[in-house]
């Protein structure tokens, strides 16, 4: 695909439309990436062609859909370095992590056992540990960051006891944008026996991902995060751990055969997919997928970097203050002014960022703030979104100064 990035814009209709009257400046992909014309026109395509029930009819229409929606399973299997067995669609990462945290590590884990996470972590990898360590009697340990918000290995090495049994973390950072040494604090873990779960919401889509490299035993993804739809995710899991995670949801297809008081599932991944999935979704993140490797997973690294760092500079330059600064990602404040305030000044101004907590209280403890402004750019950004952002930054300091 053309690198022309100015040129693939005009993939996404919707960076075309006006906000408040201004041009519409799109920064908050961390929290939702928009859809580019091939992933809308696949999920239309669907409906007014190959709309119907999967696997459950006998006719050409049911064959052509499940044939459709098993074929991004292998798909998104190749885009992780997975196998399709090994691919079960959730809603997204947050359901992902919690099909794993109640399918396995509640029937696995047991008093005494240790969950190494960060502060760093999203809270929907968080919570649901909490949730499981109260159940099960086991502890979770944090495992130190350094100034950047990047775990230290020797200092992670010391937290982490022979009582150790899981490791989970997020790929990347949701405040900050860093990118974890995945690899080796997996090797470190899996040396205690550990098991390694991966939330890979903010890496997967915007650099390549090879699980079985990493030394994830899960990792969890999310559709919207990277082009696709909402309400579709992906759990990758080992399949001899697939196989011994139970399923959450009961109901119609994931079943093998049912009596009036017992019943027996199908194996993985159909096990953990009840009911009446989202098709297109499924259909809309194949598209996604397409779209992104036809780019490279690497030239989008290396652009949304890019951006980032040009974001983070121009930010310092305006008066603001920066905490941190990865991949497509930089979160800042303006001395004075509550965060919630100057997203609202960016938004009179065409500008959308994000403020405020983001799902991520510990990590804001961690900062010693109450809130942060984060602007997010995607490949689809360009210098002139950046130059907007500083601009923006700039009139709403001299607003709030008196100064304007």
């Amino acid at each position: 695909m053309d690198k022309n990035w100015n040129k693939l814009r005009q993939d996404f209709p919707i960076l075309a439309e006006k906000m408040n009257g201004e041009p519409l400046v799109y920064l908050d992909n961390a929290a939702t990436s928009q859809k580019p014309k091939s992933v809308i026109e696949a999920i239309t395509a669907f409906y007014q062609k190959e709309n119907a029930n999967i696997y459950r009819g006998t006719y050409a229409l049911s064959a052509k859909a499940t044939e459709a929606y098993e074929g991004v399973r292998q798909k998104a299997a190749d885009f992780i370095g997975g196998e399709a067995s090994e691919i079960v669609f959730t809603k997204g990462t947050t359901s992902a992590i919690n099909l794993a945290a109640f399918g396995y590590f509640l029937r696995h884990l047991k008093a005494g056992d240790e969950i190494a996470l960060t502060a760093a972590e999203h809270h929907s990898n968080l919570v649901p540990w909490q949730q499981v360590a109260a159940l099960t009697g086991a502890k979770l340990v944090f495992l130190p960051l350094d100034k950047k918000g990047r775990v230290d290995l020797k200092d992670a090495e010391k937290v982490m006891s022979d009582r150790l049994r899981l490791l989970a973390l997020a790929q990347v950072n949701n405040v900050l944008g860093t990118e974890q040494p995945v690899k080796e604090l997996a090797a470190l873990a899996k040396k205690r026996g550990a098991l390694v779960l991966v939330d890979g919401a903010q890496a997967a889509g915007h650099l390549p991902v090879a699980v079985k490299k990493l030394g994830a035993d899960f990792y969890a993804f999310s559709a919207h995060k990277m082009l696709g739809q909402t309400g579709t995710g992906v759990l990758y899991g080992r399949k001899e751990l697939l196989d011994q995670t139970q399923p959450l949801e009961f109901g119609g297809e994931m079943i093998r055969e049912v009596s009036k008081t017992t019943a027996t599932f199908k194996p993985a991944p159909q096990k953990f997919e009840a009911g009446s999935q989202n098709v297109s979704g499924v259909v809309a993140l194949g598209a996604a997928i397409d779209y992104l490797n036809a780019i490279g997973l690497d030239a989008i690294k290396d652009r949304e970097t890019e951006l980032g760092q040009a974001m983070a500079e121009g930010l310092k330059k305006a008066g603001a203050r920066v905490y941190g600064q990865g991949g497509g990602i930089a979160s800042f404040n303006l001395p004075g002014v509550h965060p919630h305030d100057l997203a609202t000044a960016l938004d009179a101004q065409g500008i959308a960022i994000r403020a405020g907590q983001h799902c991520a209280q510990p990590m804001m403890d961690w900062l010693g703030i109450k809130a942060v402004a984060r602007a997010s750019a995607a490949f689809y950004n360009n210098e002139a979104d950046v130059e907007a952002l500083i601009k923006g930054v700039q009139a709403a300091k001299e607003f709030f100064n008196g100064t304007r």
